[in-house]
Order: C-alpha cells, then structure tokens, then sequence
C-alpha cells in the first residue's frame, strides 16, 4: 500500500496561551510542528495543512508538502485529501499537529490494522470515575464502561474516506466522526499516555519531561588504581585514615580508592583523569589530599548539567579489613561529593592470595560512577 499522512495544524490554539498558536511554539529547542513531522519521518508522503497565514513560516519546516486549511477542521482535511486524490494514495493516516509525541508504536498499530479493516484508530480506555457538572456541582455520574479517550493518527483507506469528507456536511470532532456518518466500522487500536494533545499551557512542560525521558543522557564511567605499600603506620582509603602496619606510596596522599573514583567520573564525562587535571609533575599536586579531586571531577559534573545517581568502589586487597571502615568510607565520601550516602557503596574483596594483591605489595581499586543529565 502508498500511506500518505496528513497532519493538521490550521487552528489557532488560543487555550494554549503565548504569541504563537500552540503548533508553532517552541518545545525542546524546536517547533511543536517539526517534532510531529519527525514521528512521521520515513512513513509516506507528509502533507501539512496550515493557517493561510502560516504559509510562509511552514515553508521552513522540511520533508513535508504545505495545503492550506480551511475553516473548519472538517474542511482543513478535505483540501488536503483532494490535494492527495488522483496520486495513487491507497492508505492515509490522519494525525493533529499538536500531537507532537505520538510513539512509534501507536503507528504501527493503526498501519497493521489497516491490513484488515477500512479504518483503525487509537484510543486509551477510560479509567477514571466521570461525573456530569452543572453549576460547578456534581449533577450526576456517567457509566465508563466501554469509554475511549480518542487520539491520533487515524487511519483509513484513502477512497473511501475521501468519499466520506465529500458527501460530510458541516464539521466534525474528528476523522473516525466522518467515516462512522458514512457507515464505515472503525477497529480501535492501543493509545498511549504519551500522545497526549498540547492544550494548555501546562501541557509543554508535561511534554518537556516526557522528551527528556526518551532522550535521556545517562553516562557511565569505569576507573582502576593502584599504589603500593611503604613504610608507615596508616593508609587513606575512600577518605578515612585506616591504621595499618604499611602506608601507600604515592605522588598524592595514595587513597587509592578515592582516586579511582573520581577517574570513574572523569570518565562518564569523557574528560581524561586525575593526570589530566593534576599532573602529577606539578609539584603543588604532592601529597595533596584526594578528596582536593574528587570536589573538582564533582564540581566538573555539575558544571556539565549532570548529577550523580550513584557510585560504587571495590577495594581490593588482603589487608587492612574494610568491613569495620566501610560505612565510615561511605560517609565520607557522600560528603565530599555533596550527595545522599545512599548513592554510595563501598565494598572489598581480596585476590585469594594471588598477584601483587595477594602477597600484600599494595591495594588496587574499581570504580563505577553513573551521571545522569539534571
């Protein structure tokens, strides 16, 4: 089959509010009306109704052929089918630009249905107890039962409801409207809760954070330490002083752990490592305490539009025991990192006396940081 797809936008969306009728607002960075095109994108052929007085601004969006609308919705659709009619159009979907979310599988599921059956559309069942108003009173209640809550895009066999907006007098609520005046069954198919129509101002900020969902920027990065042991009475791992028969030799204090974690992060955020950012042949750099770069790898975190949504240290060693400390350790490192303890785990193990680990020459950290976009 040849799918056209049809995508209304010639209302004035007053209720909406702003300058702009509500299509051409901005959402994320962009025209309401481009995300709608790109739901599309690759479908079929894409006509775009519009206001006569949007024309000039519709030439700007790309990928789509420009009709004029009408007065009515009703008669916005009509010129857009004769603009279609004669073209080997065998389906069309008909979807309203202020819905500029619908996912791809709502699609899906109305092109399927049209395999079948004449016309397919979306819809969400009613789920909430509905009442009849008068007067800001309740006047009374409605049964739900067999309720839908209509979306779009709805779907058609292009001829006849071609036929059906020529022989329909007037306006309709929408396309399913017209093709049930002209006898045509109409199989309903699964909406979603994201396909919601912008109405109301508040509608662009629930539509906002339903894109930040699906474009979420989640980060993850891995860091690896080691230092091994020298003469003294202490080691620092994950900010606590720990006594110890040995000490850690470094170019800093050597908390191992400390530092494969804000390497962890540096990473998630593609920016190098500690060297990167404290080369250790500075000499200001030695034996600076480490939580001086963890602060700065959060402070870099931050800077970028991230949060941390959580970080996970493995100490590896024979001794000293962590277990005793590892709440501690959490503490601590919550807060140098400005964040819930919750977010932080530390834990250890040992190499089963294998490797440098294992014979006790030093202590190797892992590190995992996840950073998701705030």
């Amino acid at each position: 089959m040849t799918t056209a797809i049809i995508i209304v936008a010639a209302g004035r969306g007053t209720r909406a509010g702003g300058d702009l009728p509500k299509q051409w607002q901005m959402l994320a960075g962009q025209p309401v009306l481009a995300h709608t095109l790109a739901a599309f994108a690759g479908r079929g052929r894409i006509v775009l109704v519009v206001h006569p007085d949007d024309m000039p601004r519709a030439a700007a969006l790309m990928g789509a052929e420009v009709v004029a609308g009408g007065g009515t919705r009703a008669e916005s659709v009509r010129n857009a089918l004769r603009h279609l009619a004669g073209q080997n159009v065998t389906q069309v979907l008909i979807h309203d630009g202020a819905r500029p979310l619908v996912p791809p599988a709502v699609i899906d599921a109305v092109l399927a249905a049209l395999q079948t059956a004449p016309a397919a559309a979306p819809a969400l069942p009613v789920t909430d107890a509905l009442w009849r108003g008068d007067g800001g009173q309740v006047a009374g209640t409605q049964d739900r039962d067999s309720l839908y809550r209509a979306q779009t895009p709805q779907g058609f066999h292009f001829e006849a409801i071609l036929a059906a907006h020529l022989a329909h007098q007037g306006d309709a609520a929408d396309d399913v409207a017209v093709a049930r005046a002209a006898g045509m069954p109409v199989i309903i198919t699964p909406g979603d809760e994201d396909n919601l129509k912008l109405t109301y101002p508040q509608d662009f900020s629930r539509a906002e954070g339903i894109l930040r969902g699906r474009h979420m920027d989640l980060r993850v990065g891995n860091g690896f330490d080691v230092h091994a042991f020298t003469a003294g009475d202490h080691v620092w791992l994950c900010g606590v002083k720990v006594p110890h028969d040995k000490a850690l030799l470094g170019h800093s204090d050597a908390d191992v752990g400390m530092h494969a974690l804000t390497d962890a992060i540096y990473g998630a955020l593609a920016e190098g490592d500690i060297g990167t950012h404290f080369p250790p042949s500075d000499p200001q750099w030695k034996g600076a305490a480490s939580h001086i770069f963890l602060a700065h790898a959060m402070l870099r975190l931050r800077t970028r539009g991230f949060a941390l949504s959580n970080a996970d240290v493995t100490l590896i060693c024979e001794r000293p025991k962590i277990g005793p400390h590892a709440t501690e350790m959490r503490m601590a490192l919550a807060h140098v990192m400005g964040v819930e303890v919750e977010r932080i785990s530390v834990k250890a193990t040992t190499s089963e006396r294998l490797g440098f680990t294992g014979r006790e020459e030093g202590i190797a950290a892992l590190a995992t940081a996840t950073l998701v976009r705030a």
